[in-house]
């Protein structure tokens, strides 16, 4: 038993280590793009396209890399994953056009797959009670786009931005080796053999299995797209330099991160449809708020026309964000509680349905950010886009879910309304 403990504790300990690095170099271009679009003159499309190509493909992959995690296992999926990525994260140091930069991102991207490897990988090495918080320990490696903002700022401003990716390199190749060498395989946890790629993709029928993949194209693909944007959000709509536009960015990023395995806990504790319910609500709430742009506008009174300022200042606007990183912190973890209630024998392959939806809400977004900006020239329409997508999920949620299911209590825990 003690040695199981062990290897439950490496496990858990060295994917959730490996999945941070993994996470904090999927999201480099959030700091790397700042200096590479005043270099190549780039518009905003051009940026949110730069910043989410590393997204296209982590996205992509995370429904293969988890059909082949219940086939072989984690453990060696996530170092062979790893290790791929070392030379292509080097070679971004010698990029010297734009469309080099976006090649190389999409290679880079596959370190976003790890995510439903290591979850399926560290699922299996716990018993269902205590699923969730495990889980929301690993996946607290999100933070690693925390981290980007602590480190690259930092790389750039003693060197220069080609030693951004020289460094990540190193990195990820010393992560690999510790992995590889600190955690252990149990071959049962692997699915049986007789287990087709059809019958696997037979989940993709299953209604519960689309309702999830929304509610994860908000919680993590909107956490994914904000935390790209909100570093050159920062410098172009308050005039921050990049290293305190990074830090404050962070803010947004590091409780969306480390809080996960909180909404592990609560997840387990209350059930995973009470949680998601009020992440939707909290951050419906906050969406609004932060869509509002600077405005002036002018009244007429009795004693002439007055004109009043109405808009959020960087603190209250950096409070919000922080209240809404909480919020998809609980959701990624509430999700996934989701899953491994339901789908505990083929955890890899749902868990690469769902990532893939929520990798692409992060792909695709920070583009769409973009092309509003450019469209409109109102920097806020970001907020107003997230705003309505989760708008629409909350009715989706009330319908298919809540009006038929306890909110709150033991009721909840552990009980998911059939799928409709």
């Amino acid at each position: 038993m003690a040695k199981l403990n062990m290897q439950q504790g490496l496990v858990l300990g060295m994917s959730t280590v490996a999945f941070t690095i993994c996470f904090m170099i999927w999201m480099m271009f959030a700091v790397l793009g700042v200096p590479i679009k005043e270099i190549f003159q780039l518009n905003e499309t051009q940026f949110g396209l730069l910043a989410a190509t590393p997204v296209l493909t982590g996205s992509l992959v995370r429904l293969p890399l988890g059909m082949l995690t219940d086939k072989f296992g984690g453990r060696i999926v996530f170092f062979v994953l790893m290790m791929v990525c070392v030379l292509p994260i080097y070679l971004i140091a010698e990029a010297t056009q734009y469309w080099h930069f976006l090649v190389l991102g999409l290679f880079v991207g596959l370190a976003g797959g790890s995510f439903s490897v290591g979850i399926a990988y560290v699922a299996k090495w716990f018993d269902k009670s205590n699923q969730g918080f495990a889980m929301g320990i690993f996946g607290a490696g999100n933070a690693g786009s925390a981290l980007t903002k602590f480190i690259a700022p930092a790389i750039i401003a003693a060197g220069s931005w080609q030693m951004v990716p020289k460094v990540y390199s190193a990195i990820m190749f010393i992560t690999a080796l510790l992995f590889w060498f600190l955690t252990s395989e149990n071959k049962a946890h692997r699915v049986s053999s007789t287990v087709t790629l059809k019958s696997q993709l037979l989940a993709l029928k299953d209604p519960a299995v689309w309702r999830y993949c929304q509610y994860y194209s908000i919680v993590f693909g909107g956490y994914v797209a904000l935390a790209l944007w909100m570093t050159k959000y920062y410098v172009q709509e308050y005039g921050f330099s990049l290293q305190s536009a990074a830090l404050l960015a962070a803010c947004f990023s590091l409780p969306g991160g480390v809080l996960r395995a909180v909404g592990g806990w609560m997840s387990d504790k209350w059930g995973a449809q009470s949680v998601t319910w009020w992440v939707m609500w909290v951050s419906w709430v906050c969406l609004f708020l932060l869509s509002y742009p600077q405005t002036d506008f002018t009244i007429q009174t009795v004693e002439g026309s007055r004109t009043f300022h109405i808009g959020l200042n960087v603190w209250v606007f950096t409070a919000l964000m922080f209240i809404v990183g909480i919020a998809f912190a609980f959701g990624k973890a509430s999700v996934f509680k989701y899953i491994s209630d339901d789908y505990p024998e083929n955890m890899g392959v749902i868990s690469g349905i769902v990532g893939l939806a929520g990798g692409l809400g992060g792909f695709v977004l920070p583009i769409m950010f973009g092309a509003l900006v450019d469209l409109t020239g109102v920097r806020s329409s970001a907020f107003m886009l997230l705003y309505g997508v989760v708008w629409v999920s909350l009715i989706w949620m009330y319908f298919s879910e809540v009006r038929r299911t306890p909110l709150m209590g033991k009721a909840g825990q552990g009980q998911q309304p059939s799928a409709s």
